[in-house]
Parts: structure tokens; C-alpha cells; sequence
């Protein structure tokens, strides 16, 4: 079906792997066109409760942009480029599924910003972050100066993009850029069992979860319909509110037993 990725569903949890070991697993146009069409499947497949996006063979997740495919791009071929890689790693944010990374080796510039859109992220003892553009007189182009500016704050960010220092696990873990580091045989293991901790909550109130805490890291009014993150907190409660998952939820909690949410 793909040529670039992998796919395979396992308990409810899409596995999306980036597969070409031989490059490293490095994002070039077929990646971007084959994963929104992955992700298009978690949105759409009800068999879909979750995902995991991760890399083959064990020496990279993602080690970058194919450098190859930018060479003679003019200045508006160069945006298309970078507007096409934002609107993937935007529908990969904006999915009300959780999405999450398991970063098994080298995340580096387009890789590190792929696992950046997912909506958190573990990685193996060998993993390594960067966003190392301005090497090749670059700037991060697919969402990297904006979400690890959210994610690690201000000034490391600063410092991690002008110096181009690659982040080995622990420093992520520290900074708040990975949320548990693994070994590498545990790793999918590891994040299979926190998405089935996840799949046993309710579905629309996860969804709601996601689009909050957006908002809550997006300032651009354009993306946020001029709301603040209150009053979406707000709205989203009122949603969840009228679910039958809701009703479930507060039955079984009064009768002392798990729910069965439905999802609706």
C-alpha cells in the first residue's frame, strides 16, 4: 500500500513506522504524502483508537529533511516545501486520536518537528534531538521554532536552534521535550501500555483534552476562532457534558464499577 511508511493496527493503536533505514528514515515528498494519508486513516478508522509514529531499524527515528529534494527551489517553492510539511504535522496535532511519538534514535530537524506534533513523546536510552538548520544557513521550516519554543521555552530554544546542539535523552527528559526514556526494547512496549491506559477513558472527553490544551499554547487568534483557552475549556465541558459517556462515566463511579464508554 505505502512505499516509504508501514502501518499495522494492534488493540485499537495504529503503528506508523517511517521506513527507509537506508536514509535514515529522512522525510522527502513521498513520507509527507504517504503519512497524511495514514493520518487521514486515524481519523477516519473507528478500528483507530490511537497511534504511535516511530522509525526503522534502531539508529534514527527521523534524521532530517531529504536535503536532496532542495536543491534549484526558488523562494516560493521553498515555502510550498515548508506549508506542506506544516499542514501534515498540523493534522497530526489537531487529530482528536492521540497521536504519540517513540523516538528510537536521531530526531533531528524535520524528525524532531514530526515528533514535536505529536501529542507527547517517549524515546529510547540512544535518542538524540536537534534542530541543527542553521548548519546549512536554514531555519526549522515544519513548525520547529514555534513548538519547541512551547515545549522547552524561550531561551533554550534560542540556544538549541542557534547552536545546533544535538540533545541526547536525558537532556530531553530534563527539558520537558520527552515525557519517559526507554531502552530500546522496551520502548513500543512501553508506549503501547500507556495508549491502552488512554483507550480506556472516554474517547470524546480525550478529544477535548487535545483541542484545550492547543489552544492553550497557541496565541494566534486565527487559530483559536478569538478564543482563549478559558473559554474553550469552557465550551469543551459543556460538550462533554451532554455525552453519553458522561452519563456512563458518573453511573459507574457511583456504582463502584469501571465504565464502558462508547464514545459518544
Amino acid at each position: 500500500m505505502y512505499q516509504t511508511i508501514l502501518t499495522s493496527i494492534e488493540n485499537g493503536i495504529c503503528i506508523i513506522t517511517i521506513n527507509r533505514p537506508d536514509k535514515l528514515n529522512a522525510l522527502n515528498a513521498t513520507v509527507f504524502t504517504e503519512l497524511d494519508k495514514a493520518i487521514d486513516e486515524v481519523y477516519h478508522n473507528p478500528e483507530i483508537k490511537t497511534a504511535i509514529i516511530t522509525g526503522a531499524g534502531q539508529k534514527a527515528f527521523v534524521a532530517g529533511a531529504d536535503i536532496t529534494e532542495f536543491g534549484g527551489l526558488d523562494k516560493e517553492q521553498a515555502m510550498a516545501l515548508a506549508k506542506r510539511g506544516q499542514d501534515v504535522f498540523f493534522k497530526i496535532e489537531n487529530s482528536k486520536k492521540p497521536i504519540v511519538a517513540a523516538v528510537n534514535g536521531f530526531a533531528l530537524g524535520g524528525g524532531c518537528e514530526l515528533a514535536m506534533a505529536c501529542h507527547f513523546r517517549l524515546c529510547s536510552e540512544n535518542a538524540k534531538f536537534g534542530q541543527p538548520e542553521v548548519n546549512l544557513g536554514l531555519i526549522p521550516g515544519y513548525g520547529g521554532t514555534q513548538r519547541l519554543t512551547q515545549l522547552v521555552g524561550k531561551g533554550k530554544s534560542m540556544e538549541l536552534q542557534m547552536t545546533a546542539h544535538l540533545a541526547d535523552a536525558q537532556e530531553a527528559l530534563q527539558m520537558g521535550l520527552v515525557n519517559h526514556v526507554t531502552t530500546s526494547e522496551s520502548l513500543l512496549d512501553r508506549t503501547k501500555e500507556i495508549l491502552g491506559i488512554i483507550q480506556t477513558k472516554a474517547p470524546v472527553a480525550i478529544g477535548k483534552i487535545i483541542e484545550c490544551v492547543n489552544v492553550a499554547v497557541v496565541s494566534d487568534s486565527a487559530y483559536t476562532n478569538g478564543k482563549s483557552g478559558f473559554d474553550k475549556e469552557v465550551e469543551a465541558f459543556g460538550d462533554c457534558f451532554i455525552t453519553e459517556d458522561m452519563k456512563e462515566g458518573t453511573t459507574a463511579f457511583l456504582e463502584k464499577r469501571k465504565a464502558d464508554f462508547k464514545g459518544r
